[in-house]
């Protein structure tokens, strides 16, 4: 006669009723002393029996895993706070570096185009074919500047068939940089003068040049200008220049 059980014992290898699931010997010992296993503990949900669907031929419930929930699912790696700097946390001094790197490249450049390559420099052009072309024309008596010193650069000329007439007109730069047009031409003055000196043109008084009377005349803008009538020609000295330079353009013309 084997010795008697105590009663919170449980047998090492429960078997169960027929029809129902196994159960681990660690269940049963916690359902025989109404203990709860720990929440969150490593182990997790077990996984759950399924029973198989009814006409299959029977078999064994199958064990499905459960799905991971609350502290059991995967969280997302998250990034150290402070290791990338956002474009507007960037400091004065980030921005400030960050120009500098563009602007050098630039000054060097410009420095280049102006010290080597003569950048800003005017483009010095040859009038003599310009003159050839207006005596071989005839259509009016042609003067040129004699005399002017070097600090004169001739940067236009051209002579070209216009409505009513012909211009010769050459470009000059002082020596002071400012810009001076000598306007030749066979054109009525009652139709040239408005065309090169807008309607803002108005006489200003005579005044003597080389035995010859110009007529002194305002311009557009800051523009003054020195006129010759002539019977078959008009002769304007026109520009941004000083007096005493449209003065010396217009006393130099032969």
């Amino acid at each position: 006669m084997e010795p008697a059980q105590p009663a919170d014992r449980v047998p090492a290898d429960p078997t169960p009723p027929e029809g129902q699931p196994p159960t681990s010997p660690s269940r049963a010992t916690d359902a025989a002393t109404g203990a709860t296993p720990p929440s969150g503990s490593a182990a997790g949900p077990e996984p759950a029996l399924v029973e198989p669907p009814a006409g299959t031929g029977g078999g064994e419930p199958a064990l499905v895993a459960p799905t991971p929930t609350g502290a059991d699912r995967p969280h997302p790696a998250v990034r150290p706070a402070g290791k990338q700097k956002s474009r507007s946390e960037r400091s004065p001094k980030d921005m400030a570096l960050s120009l500098l790197v563009l602007l050098v490249p630039i000054a060097l450049l410009l420095a280049f185009y102006r010290g080597f390559l003569g950048g800003e420099q005017p483009v010095v052009v040859d009038p003599g074919p310009a003159y050839e072309s207006a005596r071989s024309a005839n259509a009016f008596p042609v003067s040129e500047p004699t005399g002017l010193g070097s600090g004169w650069r001739t940067v236009s000329a051209t002579y070209r068939a216009v409505d009513g007439g012909v211009n010769l007109r050459v470009g000059y730069l002082t020596p002071e940089g400012r810009g001076v047009q000598l306007v030749q031409s066979n054109v009525p003055p009652e139709k040239l003068l408005p065309q090169e000196l807008t309607a803002q043109g108005q006489p200003q008084g005579p005044t003597d040049l080389g035995g010859r009377s110009w007529q002194r005349y305002t311009g557009r803008g800051n523009d003054q200008a020195l006129v010759l009538l002539e019977p078959g020609r008009t002769v304007i000295v026109v520009g941004d220049a000083r007096e005493g330079e449209l003065r010396q353009l217009a006393d130099s013309l032969r």
